[in-house]
């Protein structure tokens, strides 16, 4: 069975609240303290990303009925590039970005930015990204990325 990506809908925002959080226990969580994590982790309810599905242009990647994966673009900005660790390193979080990518070219967008957590650095790197400086909120340590287009 072949994994698709589509638009997400506001019916998708507690499946994609369980992928982040199981992406942010399993994963996320060997670059960063327990506290940051739960921090990191109220910006993923349900109903706040009901409210991301009205500002940012939310997508979803679909194995059979289930929602295994989510990337966003926010303008210029990639956001929330979450795959549930089961289906890691299967190719999902580059089918997203690739569909992320056309949708920027769509768009006119000539550089991409991504606030990368540690965990992610290295796969954004893979696709083209690089790092531009970091930056901390609080303890939480992201990597500013960004990958230019050509003309």
């Amino acid at each position: 069975m072949e994994c698709h990506v589509r638009p997400a809908t506001s019916q998708d925002a507690a499946a994609i609240s369980h992928v982040v959080l199981a992406a942010l226990r399993e994963s996320n969580s060997q670059d960063y303290p327990p506290d940051v994590i739960a921090q990191v982790e109220q910006s993923f309810a349900p109903d706040v990303i009901t409210a991301q599905l009205l500002k940012r242009r939310v997508f979803v990647a679909v194995l059979g009925e289930a929602i295994i994966g989510t990337a966003s673009l926010d303008g210029d900005v990639v956001r929330s590039v979450f795959v549930d660790p089961v289906h890691q390193k299967g190719g999902i979080g580059r089918h997203l970005m690739d569909v992320i990518h056309a949708t920027a070219a769509r768009a006119g967008v000539k550089a991409l930015r991504v606030p990368s957590s540690i965990t992610a650095e290295r796969f954004y790197a893979t696709l083209g990204y690089q790092k531009i400086r970091d930056a901390f909120h609080g303890a939480e340590r992201t990597i500013v990325m960004e990958k230019r287009f050509q003309d």
